[in-house]
């Protein structure tokens, strides 16, 4: 067990994978906490996390999985990748809810591609890894449920478990050539953190702060309405993610932007339950993480 999982860890490596132990037969870091960090070792400037901890170095990697069955982690931000995790429903969910692969095809098959050809892997659970390899130019962090539900993804400050690792509930197995694509386009537009649509002074009074609400709205339903054939969903996307937050603060009202990006989007080409269906879970999320964000009047 401990030469099967020491050379999925060199494996990896010989890829540039970052990789660190997790706990034998589970998906948990099997490294100090901060609590406990002895500050010797790798720790005598300081604590380090298991994203600082990660390496390539065979040697390193030897010694580590010397002292047990270990199984592997990956962390994807030192890696240089995003990892798509296509996840399954749970056991107390909707026997009929589909699951992440099959949302993510829906998704790829409105935005007019197919679902990109890349490294694969199975995982215990029954869902699925998709490994792209991220621009260095774009620091891209972990999202939940922001490509769609059950989708997620994993890069700067997440990790996941490699291929060859086994728990309880079952391996991990690699399902096609460890090459990983680069992040298809689109799927980056989504990705990429949005930004402000307009720059707001840090103080603002209640009529300043409906002027750059309503000058917002007005550039990105013009930005939706101009988008190109391939890339009309995702840009639909970010734009309500942008205006979500003026809807978290209180200067547009949830519908108005509604009604806007949806004939916006539907004069692209989107069908309405396409644009009622992205608005949806984009407006639902910049809400969400908007709402403690409210600037001072």
């Amino acid at each position: 067990m401990n030469e099967h999982l020491l050379n999925a860890a060199l494996s990896a490596a010989a890829r540039g994978w970052h990789v660190f132990p997790l706990r034998p037969a589970t998906k948990r870091p099997a490294l100090h906490g901060e609590a406990f960090c002895p500050r010797t070792g790798a720790c005598q400037a300081g604590h380090l996390k298991w994203e600082q901890r990660a390496t390539t170095d065979p040697d390193r990697i030897r010694a580590t999985w010397s002292h047990g069955p270990f199984n592997v982690g990956i962390a994807t931000g030192p890696s240089g990748l995003l990892v798509v995790d296509l996840d399954v429903p749970k056991d107390n969910s909707d026997a009929d809810a589909p699951d992440g692969a099959a949302t993510f095809g829906a998704l790829c098959e409105r935005t007019d591609h197919t679902v990109p050809d890349t490294y694969r892997t199975r995982t215990a659970s029954g869902g699925g890894h998709l490994y792209f390899t991220a621009s260095a130019g774009v620091r891209l962090s972990n999202t939940a449920g922001t490509i769609a539900p059950l989708v997620d993804t994993r890069a700067w400050g997440g990790y996941v478990v490699a291929a060859g690792s086994i728990t309880p509930t079952g391996p991990y197995e690699a399902l096609s050539d460890p090459v990983a694509a680069p992040v298809p386009p689109w799927l980056l537009s989504i990705l990429k953190p949005a930004p402000r649509a307009v720059q707001a002074p840090s103080v603002a009074t209640e009529g300043q702060s409906s002027r750059y609400a309503d000058v917002a709205l007005a550039n990105e339903t013009r930005n939706v309405a101009g988008a190109q054939h391939g890339s009309r969903e995702a840009r639909l996307f970010r734009a309500a993610r942008a205006l979500g937050r003026f809807v978290a603060w209180g200067d547009l009202p949830r519908n108005v932007v509604e009604q806007a990006l949806q004939g916006a989007g539907e004069a692209t080409g989107l069908s309405a339950s396409e644009c009622r269906s992205t608005l949806r879970s984009a407006l639902d999320w910049s809400i969400a993480h908007n709402q403690s964000s409210r600037r001072t009047a």
